[in-house]
């Protein structure tokens, strides 16, 4: 066992960290859009493009990375992070109510404000999952990042539901300090939480990767010459995008296709986050129990699977919008749900197996490249699915056929993730120990592989 290594208690406090994380982020991205457009009747355009800068601001996870690569600490920048992201939320909803009076006031402050979102989760996000890549150790990954994934899931539960309660009867001043609360408990419990969790041992176990006082550029240069980092982030990024294509298409799908209510297509997504959940569960379990000599613990071959498994399904929604109603439509989602949460999860603990793989004292880098790789899919791929999908409904004249070409095309790309993947070395022993040994964990026909998953955050 890593001597630095965190037990069970500091995985959940990491935990608590990115449900705190996810706690801001959901108000400003669900909340705040639905205010935007349906009491103060803006176009939905302008949350969405709000939505996207803050994907877009996370292209500075890479450079976040290296700034905690270069201090030797992790901490400074989850607890900063948090704050500018807690600055950004208020901001956000402040600019949100300026709107009321002065539309181009309230844009301007929300543009600022939601480049602070972003780069505070950037910072905060990548941060924290190479914390967790440096001190978990390798048997303990898939698990640990099942409970924090989990944890920031119940974050943005917890959160919409309390603040729901809060924000009624609605108003704009009641939006202001409903935000504000969340906000500042967020970043007080994401501080008790972190606080002492890094120790004095990351930095003196890390003192010999002086190289970290490169020029950013030349970290950046030297950690995309590395085969496998610069593989594996193009593996995040095709498997992200194929996993978040359909996330604007399902619900529509079962509406135009299947003729589900809203409510039935509501109960549809429920369905889908609960095989998510079965399928983390799944993956971690089996990481944990069943032990290092087992193909079953390999995070690389749940890694391939659930892109297989995930394609499989995604061709059985394509088929479904070809003969419609007989097909098991809930059955199908659940199992995509499945798929999608074993990959993810397993692609996560991959990207925190592979992050000391390479140049030394990188991590931050190779996680902000990871963690970018993987918002410029989230945020390109479910605007792309949408338009793929009018675009197919125009030539083909079918709805059906339509939506039907848009999740193959998401199967063909799932099945490509798991070529790459299948390509992807993880050298867990050197991970572990730093970059010493270098001794494949399974043998070359079976070669080890994320988010992470990261791709994310």
């Amino acid at each position: 066992m890593n001597p630095t290594s965190i037990g069970w208690i500091g995985i959940v406090r990491l935990g608590i960290v990115q449900a705190a994380l996810g706690a801001i982020v959901v108000l400003t991205t669900s909340t705040l859009n639905r205010v935007m457009v349906v009491e103060l009747a803006l176009p939905a355009m302008l949350p969405g493009a709000l939505v996207a800068l803050h994907y877009a601001m996370q292209l500075l996870r890479p450079r976040m990375g290296h700034g905690s690569d270069v201090g030797l600490r992790r901490t400074p920048w989850i607890i900063g992070g948090m704050a500018t992201l807690a600055v950004g939320g208020v901001g956000a909803a402040v600019a949100t109510v300026l709107m009321v009076d002065s539309l181009a006031v309230g844009v301007v402050l929300a543009v600022l404000s939601f480049m602070l979102i972003g780069g505070g989760v950037s910072a905060a996000g990548t941060s924290l999952l190479v914390l967790l890549a440096k001190r978990v150790d390798r048997h303990r990954r898939a698990a640990a990042a099942t409970v924090v994934w989990m944890m920031m899931i119940a974050g943005f539960a917890v959160t919409a539901t309390i603040a729901g309660k809060l924000l009624d009867p609605f108003s704009t001043g009641r939006l202001v300090a409903v935000t504000a609360a969340v906000s500042v408990t967020a970043l007080l419990m994401a501080w008790l939480a972190i606080w002492g969790v890094e120790g004095g041992a990351c930095a003196s176990g890390e003192r010999e990767g002086q190289q970290t006082r490169a020029h950013f550029r030349q970290a950046l240069a030297q950690v995309w010459s590395e085969p496998d980092a610069r593989h594996f982030t193009i593996f995040v990024f095709v498997s992200m995008l194929a996993f978040s294509a359909q996330d604007l298409i399902l619900e529509p799908f079962a509406g135009a296709i299947f003729l589900f209510s809203p409510g039935e297509s509501t109960k549809l997504s429920g369905v889908q986050h609960g095989g998510v959940f079965a399928g983390m569960l799944l993956v971690a379990l089996a990481t944990s129990v069943f032990g290092r000599s087992s193909r079953a613990a390999s995070l690389k071959s749940w890694t391939i699977g659930g892109c297989i498994a995930s394609a499989l399904a995604l061709a059985g929604l394509a088929y479904a919008g070809v003969v419609g109603a007989p097909w098991p439509l809930r059955e199908n989602v659940f199992i995509l749900g499945l798929a999608n949460g074993a990959f993810s999860i397993a692609a996560i603990g991959s990207m925190m197996a592979m992050a000391s793989q390479g140049h030394q004292a990188r991590e931050g880098v190779r996680m902000g490249l990871w963690g970018a790789a993987q918002a410029i899919a989230f945020g390109a791929g479910g605007f792309l699915g949408t338009v793929l999908s009018d675009i197919a409904r125009l030539v083909l004249n079918s709805p059906g056929a339509a939506y039907a070409v848009v999740f193959a095309l998401e199967a063909i790309a799932f099945f490509a993730a798991a070529w790459l993947a299948a390509n992807i070395r993880i050298d867990s022993t050197m991970a572990a120990s730093g970059g010493r040994d270098r001794e494949p964990l399974l043998p070359s026909a079976y070669v080890q592989t994320m988010q992470q998953a990261k791709g994310g955050d």
